[in-house]
């Protein structure tokens, strides 16, 4: 866990993974404390109800007063950290408002925005410069979807990938004591913009998430308070684009480490769908998440785990598993029952999971088509997010030649 939370490991974990797997499914590491890496065993304590979170929001600090923590104490009250029944009653009302058929009806909007997206990405790149993915496409892709849904406003997205960046800093792992900062100013910043969203569809409700459970709450029936209500906007939110940035972002770099595979893509030898779910496996947007020992006499491959035991699961060493996988470190789109644990499992699996699925499709359907030479630029470099728990990059610069669906010949990426 050391060499996982320094910087080498943060960077590149999958060395530590294999050493974990010849370690075991699950280990001790500390009193209490219990790191489990198997695929199997992730999956047991991510469906097992026995294993849960913790009921408050961890403190970060020791100090006397109330302060700081604004972060986490706003994430404890979404469904991202919620246990029964109040997970289930949340969840519940959500799920009847983010639809499968909702989501679906979303493809022709996702279809617009990538291309017009990839038009700015053309269009950063022109005279031969280098463009970055990352700020051209990557993180306003999702952005501009979720925001969709939730009915922002299209002027006031450009706020949110710093607030979504500094707010997530509370969700990775961290081996000192952090003061509150950063993330703890995003949620407040964070609160207080939907505050007033709410307010607004309060008084002029919309065909939008926010207008939707904006409703419910005011049905007055417990279902929902307004402290409920405000976390899980915030939630979907930051969770909206978060991970579907780094599957984009990792997806990409992976095409250009394996050249063969954007062929295959093209001729549709490989379904873009299973390169997703491959690009999921093979490095996952979400790499770690904890769960707490909620009941006595839990198991996990044969390990006894003590109620109160804290337990780190390693999704990204999961989707590794040499016992679950053949040739885990291996990029295969074409491999059989590929089925990651990167959205999680059980009654926690990512609400927006196949949202981000088809984002993901669409954009690297269209991107492959409109960009057929586009390749890593060679200067600047591809620099990493610093972070373990959410993996992804923080520039990834790109060149090429389009081909333009109006016009004959091509532009410069």
């Amino acid at each position: 866990m050391e060499a996982l939370l320094a910087p080498a490991g943060r960077t590149d974990p999958f060395p530590l993974y294999a050493e974990a797997h010849r370690m075991g499914p699950v280990s001790a590491i500390a009193d209490g404390l219990f790191l489990v890496c198997g695929y199997a065993a992730v999956n047991q304590v991510l469906r097992d109800p026995g294993f849960g979170l913790p009921d408050t929001a961890p403190r970060r600090r020791e100090e006397t007063d109330t302060a700081g923590d604004d972060a986490l104490r706003s994430m404890s009250r979404s469904i991202l950290r919620a246990n029964p029944p109040d997970h289930e009653r949340m969840r519940s009302l959500i799920s009847q408002v983010f639809t499968p058929r909702r989501i679906i009806s979303m493809r022709p909007a996702i279809e617009d925005a990538v291309d017009d997206l990839l038009d700015r990405l053309g269009e950063a790149g022109a005279d031969g410069r280098p463009a970055d993915f990352m700020n051209e496409f990557a993180f306003p892709l999702p952005v501009t979807v979720i925001c969709e849904l939730l009915g922002v406003p299209r002027a006031d997205r450009h706020r949110f990938r710093p607030l979504a960046t500094d707010l997530t800093e509370a969700l990775e792992l961290s081996g000192t004591t952090v003061a509150p900062g950063p993330a703890d100013a995003a949620a407040r910043e964070l609160g207080g913009y939907f505050t007033h969203l709410i307010d607004e569809r309060r008084a002029a409700p919309g065909d939008d998430l926010v207008s939707v459970l904006v409703a419910v709450r005011d049905a007055d029936d417990g279902r929902l308070s307004d402290e409920e209500l405000l976390a899980n906007l915030i939630l979907l939110l930051v969770a909206g684009f978060e991970t579907t940035t780094n599957l984009l972002g990792n997806g990409l770099a992976i095409l250009f480490d394996h050249p063969g595979v954007s062929a295959a893509l093209r001729s549709e030898e490989i379904a873009i769908s299973a390169f997703v779910e491959e690009v999921l496996r093979y490095d996952s947007p979400v790499q770690v998440t904890t769960r707490l020992a909620r009941a006595s006499g839990l198991v996990v491959e044969g390990i006894p785990i003590p109620e109160g035991s804290d337990v780190i699961l390693l999704i990204g060493a999961a989707n590794r598993d040499p016992h679950r996988y053949r040739d885990p470190d291996r990029f295969d789109p074409a491999r059989s029952d590929i089925k990651p644990l990167s959205f999680g499992a059980g009654p926690h699996i990512c609400i927006g999971n196949s949202l981000a699925r088809l984002e993901a499709s669409v954009a690297f359907h269209r991107l492959l088509a409109r960009f057929p030479t586009l390749s890593a630029a060679p200067a600047p470099a591809r620099t990493r997010r610093d972070r373990l728990v959410l993996r992804g990059y923080e520039t990834l610069p790109v060149t090429g030649r389009r081909r333009l669906p109006h016009q004959k010949g091509a532009r410069d990426v």
